[in-house]
Parts: C-alpha cells; structure tokens; sequence
C-alpha cells in the first residue's frame, strides 16, 4: 500500500517537473520569437526605397547623431555657397541671399544689408562682375552645443579685365531648428563674421 502511494507521488513529482520545464520552454521560445519579430520589425523601418529614373534603389536611415558633423559641414558649405556665389543678375542676386538668410539669423542679414547700403550689388550688376566661391576646409565642434564652426575658402571676384583671388575665413556657431524645404538640414547658422577677406593675387584676362 505504501509502495502505490510512494509511486503515485513520485509519478506526481515527475509530472509536475515535466510541466514546469515545458513552461519555461514555451516561455522561452515566445520571448525569443518577439525579441526577433521586433528586430525584424526595426531593421524593415530603417529601409528606405527611393525612386530613381524608374527603379527603385533601397537606402537604410541612420540616427541624426551619427550624421551631425556631415549635415553640419554641408550646412555650412551651402550657406557660403548661396551668399557668395553671385552673377550680375539682380534676380539671381535675390535668389541666392534668399536662401542663403534661411540658413542663418540676423548676423548675416546684417552683413547683407551693409553690403547692400555700400552698393556692393549695385557695382557687381553695373560692372558685369560675377563672383564664386570654393570651400577649402570647414572645421565643426560637435563637443559643446551650440556647435562652433570656421569656414576657410577662397572667393573670385571675376570682372571684364581681371580676376581677384581671395582669402575668406569666417566662424559662427550652429544651433538646431526644425528641418523645411528652406533648410533641409535643420541648423541656424549664429553669430556669424568674417576673419579675413584680403587679396591673395589678381591676374589679367
């Protein structure tokens, strides 16, 4: 008789451990299924398909943090790009200010207006000058916010018989604001000035 029930109990005790181990291993196999549904779930949001001339090429999306000093270097590139780079067309001279002063705050639209008040955009369309810009080397701290840069380049001032060469370094600081049309980036460029902007040689044409 006590046999029976010693076997009845083991019998229990088996089950029992039999069942607490398909728990947990049911458990388990549910944890890891979600934990890959997600992951798979995560990596499908990261891509991205871009129409191009009729196909579509797949590209993967990045934090902003890992692409702040790129989009903060073109940022720069652009807003010097678009201030500097004029044709003796009041339009065109229009165009590119304007969006050159999305790009930043009043410093630059101060240095605009002087410019402007000194007839410098005047001179430019009466005197069939054009003037371009090349960007040598734009150094950003992405350490300490809001972000500091310095802009060194090289400006061309093109007119009929000559052609004036250019230092031109400059600095100011980044701060971030929310991304348009205007300013795909989503920088401010603050404080802006310029350090130097003497001659470096001027030839003949």
């Amino acid at each position: 008789m006590f046999q029976k029930m010693k076997n009845i109990d083991t019998s229990f005790r088996y089950i029992r451990l039999f069942s607490l181990f398909f728990l947990l291993g049911s458990l388990s196999i549910a944890v890891f299924i979600s934990y890959k549904s997600y992951q798979l779930a995560s990596q499908s949001q990261q891509k991205i398909f871009i129409l191009a001339n009729g196909k579509a090429l797949e590209a993967y999306s990045a934090d902003r943090k890992d692409n702040i000093p790129v989009e903060a270097r073109d940022h720069v590139k652009m807003f010097h790009y678009y201030f500097f780079s004029l044709d003796p067309d009041e339009k065109v001279i229009q165009t590119n200010i304007t969006k050159a002063l999305y790009l930043a705050d009043a410093s630059a639209k101060q240095q605009y207006d002087n410019l402007k008040e000194n007839g410098y955009y005047s001179n430019m369309i009466a005197g069939n000058i054009s003037q371009e810009i090349q960007a040598d080397s734009i150094e950003i701290n992405t350490s300490v916010y809001p972000f500091y840069f310095r802009f060194k380049g090289q400006q061309r001032i093109i007119r009929p018989a000559t052609i004036v060469t250019r230092n031109l370094v400059t600095e100011g600081y980044l701060r971030n604001v929310t991304r348009s049309d205007n300013n795909p980036h989503g920088f401010l460029i603050e404080k802006w000035r310029t350090l130097d902007n003497s001659d470096i040689k001027t030839q003949n044409r």
